[in-house]
């Protein structure tokens, strides 16, 4: 087995093909085909099932995966201490958040210290925020529940209740707080399942024994805001991310205070690379 081989392999993995792992290589897709084709024939396994042009992984190609994920984020990690001080100049910060305004005053902090690091910021729910960090596809993650699991590392940024927002010309905008059944007699606009903000408020609407059915599901925060916005129905969000917006009125819910808790997180296993410590440093520093 050479390092040159299962570098070929991981990164035909998660580039999704053989010529966009070459470009990123700066290799000849022959010459990445060529180290997979004797890595396979080495060990006679199949890791790769090519279909009309189509890549995709075989059962031992996932499990190898995972072991080379770790290797070459291992790797990366060596190269980050075997040269801390440029890592803090020019290095690259990834984080992955449900709502990134949790991180607007650590991340104000962070540029001013370290103007040199770009930082990689992009939006997910509970589920891709997890998924992101097992797979060493963010360095870093902001979600509205605090994991159970012992693999991370966790600061709680703040909590906030859930609220109930809509237009400022819609029927309900006058209202101030309302019952939960009086809220979803009207069209709601919900996030997609996996969002923990739905998660808990269903769990909620059971409790009541109050039916919530979405008119429309939406991916993602910004999506139900502008669709609220339009009239289209009812929208919830926690206090702390509703912020201000002319066109949209809060309405506080008449039922048990449901809080979202907002943490930062990364893998326990990363915690010390110098770039996720710099950041999980600050942002104890700072108040929420």
């Amino acid at each position: 087995m050479r390092y040159v081989q299962l570098r070929a392999f991981h990164y035909v993995a998660v580039c999704g093909g053989f010529s966009r792992a070459a470009e990123t290589l700066f290799l000849t897709q022959p010459a990445i085909s060529d180290q997979v084709r004797k890595l396979e024939e080495e060990y006679d396994v199949l890791l790769f099932n090519r279909h009309k042009k189509q890549v995709t992984l075989t059962a031992q190609g996932e499990r190898l995966l995972e072991i080379t994920h770790r290797m070459f984020d291992n790797e990366q990690q060596a190269n980050d201490l075997l040269s801390e001080s440029r890592a803090l100049r020019a290095g690259t910060l990834r984080i992955i958040a449900d709502a990134a305004h949790h991180l607007l005053h650590v991340l104000a902090a962070f540029r001013a210290k370290y103007p040199g690091v770009q930082v990689s910021l992009r939006a997910g729910n509970t589920e891709t925020v997890i998924a992101g960090l097992y797979a060493y596809e963010a360095d870093m993650g902001v979600l509205g529940e605090i994991p159970e699991s012992s693999d991370f590392q966790i600061l709680k940024l703040n909590s906030s209740p859930i609220i109930a927002f809509v237009a400022h010309n819609h029927p309900l905008a006058s209202a101030k707080k309302l019952a939960l059944a009086d809220i979803v007699s009207h069209p709601l606009v919900l996030r997609e399942r996996g969002s923990k903000t739905r998660f808990k408020l269903e769990a909620l609407a059971a409790e009541m024994r109050v039916d919530l059915k979405p008119a429309i599901e939406a991916e993602g925060r910004e999506a139900v805001r502008e669709i609220v916005a339009s009239g289209a129905g009812v929208g919830f969000v926690t206090r702390a991310e509703f912020g201000y917006d002319g066109r949209l009125k809060p309405i506080q819910i008449d039922a048990p205070e449901v809080l979202m808790d907002e943490a930062l997180i990364c893998l326990r296993e990363r915690a010390s690379g110098k770039l996720v410590k710099a950041f999980w440093d600050l942002a104890m520093s700072l108040p929420s």
